[in-house]
């Protein structure tokens, strides 16, 4: 597999539209220069948590921006989350998102798009995020809680976030990286853990 460059994530939707629309809304078209690109799928999301999910920064007025997104469409969601410093909503086909508060760590804005976030086992975590730095150009940022935190460059607002818990494979991800290289096949493709991801030239 050659290396690339994490250029976007793909979205399965049914109504393309519509998540098109929310997605640009909710991140306020502030997602770094990734692309996020939702495609048709008629399978309807499995009731479970998605292994990969996205982080949208709260801001100092948190509250006021869940419910923005709850007036574009979000519906709030319980994963068993407890009492955490963040809020767990979903979008308007139930792929669940986080808002982050203040002071949340690694979080470098206040608006948009912060962090891509993949399960990951901790006895996966070595390999998953050595597979990611050679595909994707980004490097590790730092360690943290059991996990790894990848950045393009120290001052890229958005990250990519791997370790525990991993949620249980259902399927294909509805969300997956995409990757952007000059050589490799172009396509479906997964990493060593299973999880799909897409390669584009």
């Amino acid at each position: 597999m050659p290396t690339g460059m994490l250029t976007g994530i793909v979205i399965d939707a049914a109504d393309v539209a519509r998540m098109d629309a929310f997605w640009r809304s909710a991140t306020r078209d502030l997602t770094d220069g990734l692309r996020l690109r939702c495609v048709p799928e008629r399978e309807p999301k499995a009731p479970v948590k998605n292994r990969l999910h996205l982080d949208l920064a709260g801001g100092p007025d948190w509250r006021s921006e869940v419910d923005r997104l709850l007036d574009l469409g979000a519906t709030r969601a319980d994963i068993g989350q407890g009492d955490v410093p963040w809020d767990v909503l979903a979008d308007p086909e139930g792929n669940e998102f986080c808002v982050l508060r203040p002071g949340h760590p690694g979080v470098l804005a206040d608006a948009g798009l912060v962090a891509i976030c993949l399960d990951v086992a901790e006895e996966e975590l070595g390999v998953q995020s050595a597979f990611w730095e050679s595909r994707s150009a980004w490097h590790s940022a730092e360690r943290h809680d059991g996990g790894v935190r990848l950045r393009r460059d120290p001052v890229a607002t958005v990250s990519l976030v791997m370790g525990p818990p991993a949620a249980p494979g259902a399927g294909r991800n509805r969300l997956r990286l995409e990757v952007t290289a000059r050589d490799g096949l172009p396509g479906e493709h997964t990493d060593p853990a299973g999880n799909e991801f897409h390669l584009t030239r």
